[in-house]
């Protein structure tokens, strides 16, 4: 969904939509006065709303943090597979170390631009060398495993497994994010909040500015979400350090 990949477009057409609803309901309220007994079961029903959309933000913030920490965590793991299996194929005969550790080095690359991408054309074009070079990976491998079935040999084939897995990992974790379905809910819940205390505001007039608070709140709260729960696009997203510092490293040997 293309505003969810976009948190700043995403926080402006809720502002919007959060004062167009607080201006709906001011206008509900011209049509429709609320008698002094309806007014305490009115703000029973207002502040359980403001309740629930509270419990909804926090709830979907934890969601988005805990998808975000496993991005990273992925993301290191993915290092210290690539990392082990270039210092395991040492161990293999010197001609298959030296092809084993030069497609490690470009699938190292392959796996920094992913985490660095941003257009989609690219990162197809990315994802297609990846998958190229993961079938090279293992055919490297899988070739001295064949014709001496070692101990070491089964040691860089047991690593070699553990690299393609934590990309399959890393890739799926990317994935993992928060569902459209309860984006919409939680715009649903916004927006009835907001149309509710427009209903239920008696200064509106006077200072209107008052109203503006918690539409901006509420699109910053969103925003704030919509940031960690993108992983590609915003600004807070996934560095790849783990693997940049790896890449350093392996050219300086």
């Amino acid at each position: 969904m293309y505003t969810l990949d976009h948190p700043l477009f995403l926080s402006f057409c809720l502002f919007l939509a959060l004062w167009l609803s607080m201006l709906g309901g001011v206008a509900l309220r011209r049509l429709k006065k609320l008698e002094p007994d309806e007014q305490q079961d009115f703000y029973i029903i207002l502040t359980a709303t403001l309740t629930l959309l509270s419990l909804i933000l926090g709830f979907s913030f934890s969601m988005a943090i805990s998808r975000y920490d496993q991005r990273k965590g992925y993301e290191e793991a993915e290092a210290n597979a690539i990392g082990a299996e270039y210092a395991r194929a040492e161990l293999l005969p010197a001609a298959n170390a030296v092809e084993v550790q030069g497609l490690l080095r470009k699938y190292l690359q392959q796996r920094v631009s992913f985490y660095e991408a941003g257009d989609r054309q690219q990162l197809r074009q990315i994802d297609g060398e990846t998958y190229r070079l993961q079938t090279d990976l293992w055919s490297a491998v899988k070739g001295p495993a064949a014709t001496q079935s070692t101990a070491v040999a089964i040691l860089v084939v047991s690593g070699m497994n553990d690299v393609i897995n934590s990309q399959g990992r890393a890739q799926g974790s990317w994935w993992n994010r928060i569902p459209t379905s309860a984006w919409i809910l939680m715009t649903i819940i916004a927006i009835c909040s907001n149309l509710l205390i427009g209903f239920g505001g008696h200064h509106v007039r006077a200072r209107p500015m008052i109203f503006l608070v918690l539409p901006f709140i509420v699109s910053t709260a969103f925003y704030l979400i919509a940031e960690i729960d993108s992983p590609r696009n915003g600004v807070i997203h996934v560095v790849p350090e783990n693997l940049v510092s790896l890449s350093q490293s392996l050219q300086t040997r």
